[in-house]
């Protein structure tokens, strides 16, 4: 394929933005080469600057699970925006998407909407903090939940693929709060609790990370996390910002049996709007101010059109009871053809799929938490992301993203995108040969 224009455009946002992109993983410091600069998306497929066509296994990172330009939401957005794109006032878009999502969850009886998924877990933190009159928190190793200070230890996703798993900038005085476990491993969250002498306020984990690569939380591992939680009077926190609505329409509690206490949300309930969201039961809620005195504000939260491109997207959502089912079909298709076009070079390489979800490692053994993710074969992810995208085939640039189907994927799509695969692994092969 040709990028010459991309490449130019690359050097261009260079001189004006830092490292030319406005989100460090759209760099392709990992996988090398030039980021091709999008001009439009069309259901299943982006189209760059030079005019090439991929087909999009990123979505946007996820929010648009009906493709691009969906008609439905792409029409809620415009009549919105013609009557006004934010008043800094109260509108009923607001409670009609909270009484949408309300609906779908037991324990979840009020939300309140952000512009994005870092404010909605930074805010969850602080309403933990002040519902306990607690300051210790634990994360886990390689859970990603935004870029805010006291959760950037650790991270994953951005953060991993750059080797800095802690950021500089962020102070030891708030991170010292922040006590990290080993994801799947209940005995290192224990620990947590016996070295916090004042107690925890809360433990916040993706139920299903989608940032250190797609790693589901183990049942029994989150039963005991929930246990543990319950002993200890700490407020277990799922942050769904990808999951939610994305791997079941319940996200991760349409798959587990363990209810969290706070729940934060993005990416879909956006519609591919800057969109993001936190809620819990009346009473943790009522925290908040003006209820109660945990301040957390914003001026564009909820504004008129991203809730007009969240309303269309989950009501169209529920309105489709199968499409999670052929989501799931679709995402276990690639993934197998992945997996068979590995297995005929004999290179080690392992899959999981959750719903319209899925990921892969060059590894010989699966993945559990972020010393096994970290484990992955770099160089051959950057050769077949490489080859892949020459083929017209736009993965994650990361080998600790995940990658998406949507509704607009088809079959012959996904053929093709095992077709290419087959091609890629036999030239690795070849190359390593």
């Amino acid at each position: 394929m040709e990028y010459t224009r991309s490449e130019a455009a690359f050097e261009e946002a260079y001189k004006v933005i830092p490292g030319g992109v406005d989100s460090p993983v759209r760099a392709f410091g990992s996988v090398g080469g030039t980021p091709p600069f999008m001009d439009r998306g069309e259901g299943g497929y982006l189209y760059d600057i030079d005019g090439n066509r991929y087909i999009d296994y990123v979505q946007s990172w996820g929010p648009l699970i009906f493709g691009h330009a969906d008609e439905e939401i792409e029409t809620a957005v415009i009549e919105t925006a013609k009557k006004g794109l934010s008043f800094g006032a109260p509108t009923t878009l607001e409670t009609e998407l909270a009484e949408e999502i309300t609906g779908l969850f037991d324990g979840i009886d009020k939300v309140r909407f952000v512009s994005s998924g870092t404010e909605a877990v930074m805010s969850a933190i602080r309403l933990a903090r002040g519902a306990t009159g607690r300051d210790d928190i634990v994360k886990f190793t390689g859970c990603y939940h935004g870029h805010s200070d006291s959760l950037l230890v650790q991270a994953g996703s951005g953060a991993a693929t750059f080797g800095a798993p802690s950021s500089p900038g962020v102070p030891a005085d708030l991170t010292r709060h922040t006590l990290l476990a080993t994801y799947n491993d209940i005995g290192s969250v224990a620990e947590c609790f016996r070295e916090s002498e004042e107690g925890i306020a809360c433990v916040i984990i993706e139920p299903i990370a989608g940032n250190m690569g797609l790693v589901p939380a183990e049942e029994e591992f989150l039963v005991q996390l929930r246990d543990l939680c319950d002993r200890h009077g700490t407020l277990l926190i799922f942050d769904e910002v990808m999951s939610g609505f994305r791997a079941s329409l319940r996200g991760a509690q349409g798959i587990t049996e363990v209810r969290p206490d706070i729940v934060t949300w993005g990416k879909v309930i956006g519609g591919g709007m800057p969109v993001g969201a936190f809620g819990a039961r009346a009473e943790i809620m009522a925290q908040l101010s003006p209820e109660g005195p945990v301040y957390q504000a914003g001026t564009l939260s909820g504004n008129p059109v991203a809730m007009a491109a969240g309303l269309a997207s989950v009501r169209k959502l529920k309105s489709n009871p199968t499409l999670y089912v052929e989501l799931a079909q679709k995402a276990s298709r690639l993934m197998k053809g992945f997996q068979a076009a590995a297995n005929a070079e004999e290179i080690p390489f392992v899959t999981d799929v959750r719903g319209s979800m899925f990921g892969f490692f060059f590894s010989d053994k699966p993945v559990k938490d972020f010393d096994d993710a970290l484990a992955n074969d770099s160089e051959r992810f950057a050769a077949f992301h490489r080859g892949m995208l020459d083929r017209g085939i736009y993965l994650a640039c990361s080998a600790y993203e995940t990658g998406f189907i949507s509704a607009a994927t088809t079959d012959a799509m996904i053929d093709e995108s095992i077709t290419a695969a087959y091609e890629v692994m036999r030239t690795i092969g070849e190359d390593e040969g």
